[in-house]
């Protein structure tokens, strides 16, 4: 078992155990790349189905999709800016990935695994001493993330406090730590954020430094254990972990053991701080209330926003083509990524379910219904989704990758009609390239 002593001090040198590996074929298909290798019938489906969306469900949408190791479809439609409708979506525009941000999180949390730093039953506190410095904590209902009112406390967890050394990283990878969902770190970490094309009067590591506080004492709702309650607070921590355990910042790390080993050139964190042009990234929702200006070229999340554009469970903007490839690593057990391949294997498996909520370690396991990655799809499918409305699913026995990127959430957060696309597009693209069940 770790000890804060025997990381405190170390910077974690990078190991890549392919160094020599030829790229994947997807590798020749640049993001800014249109490809359609579908059947003319075929990609007349897709196109209804994505001019359907365009304009209605969302601004923009692009789309990859990669079928036994080869890209079929990197495409876009609709447009940047509807108000002015000018800036048309390209294969290459960046999307604010929102939620998928977590899987390049936990990705670079297992490349730390695999280099022997850590273990899935650490406690936090080994890792994150401070976690534990409030003693046992009080149990309540969490806040609502849309109203942001207190929610009730739920029956038979009244009086009931928790221990905070009792929280591991299974159970931060799992959604079973007992965190709430959701809390307003953004308001423990400083002051309304100046627009990304101003000068930030309070710098994101301030910020940081804030916000982890708030963690490491905020009120539980549950008792660690087996209840998947989906929760960002957990990602926050995990996002901290790899930080300590690298030696770096966060959006270091993750470039450092995913996208360059991946050689995956457009996701990033806070683009136009880093220099991108609002006019290739969509912009995602008018603000009125915290930010008071439309979200465009900063990350749409309240608390990834507030704590500086880097956090653990969402901030990294990226193309369609650049999330399936990482999706197509996980699928190829691409020693790339220098996570061992039982490792892999594991995460991508149910440890934890309640209700229709089914979770590997970071990864969202497909729902019994089928949900945002349709019905087509085997029960073995692994992906995730993010807020303003984008997915990545990865069939294994279809060997089949397919990642969605919109900007949903320009429209409010109604997401009306978002889920049935998604539904629609997955089936279809399903029926169409590998219809037969497994």
């Amino acid at each position: 078992m770790l000890t804060v002593s025997s990381f405190a001090v170390m910077s974690l040198p990078i190991y890549f155990t392919n160094e020599d590996a030829n790229l994947p074929a997807l590798a020749d298909t640049p993001s800014s790349q249109f490809v359609n290798q579908l059947k003319p019938a075929s990609y007349q489906q897709v196109d209804q189905i994505m001019q359907a969306g365009a304009g209605h469900v969302f601004p923009g949408v692009a789309i990859t999709v990669i079928h036994d190791g080869e890209v079929v479809l990197n495409q876009a439609w609709g447009c940047l800016e509807p108000q002015k409708n000018m800036l048309l979506t390209q294969p290459d525009s960046l999307f604010d990935l929102a939620s998928i941000t977590k899987i390049f999180t936990t990705s670079t949390l297992l490349v730390l695994l695999h280099a022997r730093m850590l273990e899935f039953n650490t406690p936090l506190v080994e890792l994150i001493p401070e976690f534990g410095e409030s003693g046992p904590r009080p149990v309540d209902g969490g806040l609502d993330p849309h109203s942001k009112q207190p929610l009730p406390v739920p029956d038979g967890l009244r009086g009931l406090t928790v221990d905070p050394r009792q929280v591991t990283l299974w159970h931060l990878l799992t959604h079973t730590s007992g965190l709430a969902p959701w809390r307003d770190v953004y308001n423990a970490a400083g002051p309304v954020p100046a627009p990304p094309d101003e000068p930030e009067p309070v710098s994101r590591y301030t910020r940081w430094d804030n916000a982890l506080h708030a963690l490491c004492h905020y009120p539980f709702v549950d008792a660690p254990g087996d209840v998947v309650r989906y929760s960002d607070l957990g990602l926050l921590l995990l996002g901290e972990v790899v930080r300590r355990l690298s030696g770096m910042e966060l959006d270091e790390a993750i470039a450092a053991y995913v996208l360059e080993p991946l050689k995956l050139a457009s996701p990033v964190f806070n683009p136009v701080r880093a220099g991108r042009s609002r006019d290739t990234i969509h912009p995602t929702e008018d603000d009125p209330m915290w930010r008071k200006r439309w979200v465009w070229g900063e990350v749409h999340d309240e608390n990834a926003c507030g704590v500086g554009g880097v956090a653990g469970h969402a901030g990294l903007f990226s193309t369609a083509r650049d999330v399936a490839a990482l999706g197509q690593a996980w699928l190829d057990r691409d020693t790339r990524l220098n996570i061992a391949p039982e490792t892999m294997t594991l995460a991508t498996q149910e440890h934890a379910s309640t209700g229709d909520m089914r979770r590997g370690l970071g990864w969202q396991i497909r729902a019994w219904e089928g949900a945002n990655a349709g019905d087509r799809m085997s029960a073995h499918t692994y992906g995730h989704t993010g807020f303003t409305g984008n997915s990545l699913w990865i069939d294994p026995e279809r060997r089949l990758v397919i990642a969605t990127l919109t900007n949903a959430v320009y429209y409010g957060r109604a997401f009306n009609g978002l889920y049935e696309f998604r539904r629609t597009i997955h089936d279809t693209l399903v029926e169409q390239l590998s219809p037969s069940t497994p």
